[in-house]
């Protein structure tokens, strides 16, 4: 689960001084009961977070759908028992977390088994566009997806910018040098640099804004100078849930895409009070 620490700083931007609404409306001790429900089909995430952060603050929860699972609009995902005030405090909060793992969630589940029915060997992944990195990965994953680097700290990743100020192979030469215990995966956009990183060792070698066409192109030349065994095939940038089945037919490993985490859609889920406990 994502640390609790974590998600209460949530509710501390949400309500730095109390929930002026509840306390002035909600009589002294009045105990409420409630229901999250899903509000369109869909995977739900997040029920984790929701239920911690309800519990923390003394609420009962009972979970009638866990995280992974498939729900329809209408379905009860939790059940709340406890203070109004307390319920209306962490609503927000609660539903924005669900809300968006969930969407992160159900468009991974998408277009991971759409990639399934044309290669199975093909990982779907996400990138570090993301400002919500705890929560936006831990969301790939329960839709069935990569989540890639969680931070700049787990693998070394060459990309244009660094081979701005540094040739490719000198790049990986020292990248290499650096660490043994780190994957190294190089950006290239042309069909030349992805045979210098695959020669000079690199790991992984991720083909970006190429066309389908060219990538199958890049593979051959790799075939010929025997170097495809020797790296890992990423493909990323240009690529849509409409054009996804197309490159997942190609010889590659893994497709990588931003906009599952910095463009998502929210998931529409809704808390309604049912009355008083």
């Amino acid at each position: 689960m994502v640390p609790l620490e974590y998600l209460l700083r949530f509710i501390n931007e949400d309500a730095p001084f109390g929930d002026v609404t509840s306390e002035a409306v909600i009589p002294g001790e009045m105990k409420a009961r409630a229901v999250i429900v899903a509000k369109q089909n869909g995977i739900i995430a997040g029920v984790e977070e929701t239920e911690a952060l309800f519990k923390h603050f003394g609420v009962e929860v009972r979970v009638k759908k866990r995280d992974g699972e498939e729900v329809e609009k209408g379905d009860t995902i939790v059940e709340l028992e406890g203070d109004a005030k307390t319920i209306l405090l962490v609503e927000r909060t609660a539903l924005n977390i669900m809300g968006r793992m969930s969407g992160i969630a159900t468009e991974v589940r998408r277009l991971v088994e759409r990639v399934r029915a044309v290669n199975p060997k093909v990982r779907v992944a996400g990138t570090r566009k993301s400002l919500l990195k705890p929560l936006d990965k831990k969301a790939i994953l329960i839709g069935g997806g990569e989540p890639h680097r969680f931070s700049l700290s787990d693998a070394i990743l060459i990309k244009d910018n660094h081979l701005a100020l540094i040739p490719l192979e000198e790049a990986i030469k020292r990248a290499k040098a650096f660490s043994v215990y780190k994957v190294i995966e190089v950006e290239v956009e042309s069909i030349e640099d992805a045979v210098k990183a695959a020669r000079a060792g690199a790991d992984v070698v991720m083909l970006d804004n190429m066309t389908p066409g060219k990538i199958a192109k890049t593979i051959e030349a790799l075939k010929r100078e025997g170097l495809r065994d020797k790296v890992k095939i990423e493909v990323s940038g240009g690529i849509t849930p409409e054009n996804i089945a197309e490159y997942a037919r190609l010889d590659i490993g893994v497709i990588s895409l931003g906009y599952l985490t910095h463009s998502v859609k929210n998931f529409d889920v809704s808390l309604e009070v049912i009355g008083r406990a």
